[in-house]
């Protein structure tokens, strides 16, 4: 069974350790979820992952071989939903994703069918000739995850995947990770939803401070915390105080 694996993966930028030996396994027919609070690492980890980033120290493997050893090959199974929406905003939402097809060789007709079918899907057919420029936040998110997913990859890596999505898409995206597992997807879903990982996620793996502090099957993680759901257990791992009181703090300061 072929799998990603994160082997002792440290990113240093001088003294400071973005990442710090972390380790973990995502396997097919699994949605792994991966979570942490701002700056503890998770995009860093997932640049690695995707070969955007090398580490430092450590390796990223899938199955058994050094991802860096054949970046072409590797790239060529991946599908990648960024954080940050970076789209060519010149070009029309249909002209980036042939772009993005013929980049991964995709034949003329197949592109067209695939293209035409997720447009409308997404419900974005009425705005396929139109600038990217001009489409909402939802919008260029929802042509990030189109681009994702044309060439079939075996493994898909979402950072932030429902930023900016309306209701409706957001639910669509969290069946569509539960059918990515069923056909014996990798998937890695690094998100602030907790409530998207908790429902699809079977894995998770919490990251504080650049350091893994939980990872195993969400159930057991629970158990182990004692806590009722991954909220619980988020806040249990990472907060660093009671967050009602630093509601009530908050408030305080803005009626002093």
């Amino acid at each position: 069974m072929r799998t990603l694996e994160i082997r002792h993966v440290t990113k240093s930028y001088g003294r400071l350790k973005a990442v710090n030996d972390v380790s973990f396994t995502v396997r097919p027919h699994a949605v792994c979820g991966y979570l942490g609070p701002n700056g503890s690492g998770k995009s860093t980890t997932i640049k690695m992952i995707t070969g955007l980033l090398p580490p430092s120290t450590g390796v990223v493997l899938y199955d058994s071989q050094d991802i860096r050893e054949d970046l072409i090959a590797y790239k060529s199974l991946l599908g990648y939903v960024p954080e940050e929406p970076h789209l060519y905003a010149y070009l029309t939402g249909w002209e980036y994703l042939r772009l993005t097809g013929e980049l991964r060789c995709l034949p003329a007709a197949l592109l067209e069918r695939k293209m035409g079918g997720m447009l409308e899907l997404f419900g974005l057919d009425f705005y396929k000739h139109a600038p990217i420029s001009s489409y909402s936040k939802g919008m260029r998110q929802k042509i990030l995850i189109i681009a994702a997913l044309l060439h079939n990859p075996q493994i898909l890596i979402f950072d932030e995947p429902v930023s900016g999505l309306d209701i409706t898409a957001a639910l669509i995206f969290r069946e569509l990770l539960a059918d990515l597992a069923r056909e014996g997807k990798i998937v890695l879903c690094s998100s602030h939803e907790l409530a998207l990982v908790e429902s699809v996620c079977s894995e998770v793996v919490i990251l504080h401070h650049g350091k893994v502090v939980a990872s195993g099957p969400i159930d057991e993680v629970r158990n182990l915390r004692q806590q009722p759901s991954l909220e619980g257990v988020f806040s249990d791992l990472v907060a660093s105080e009671n967050v009602a009181h630093t509601a009530a703090n908050i408030l305080e300061l803005m009626e002093s």
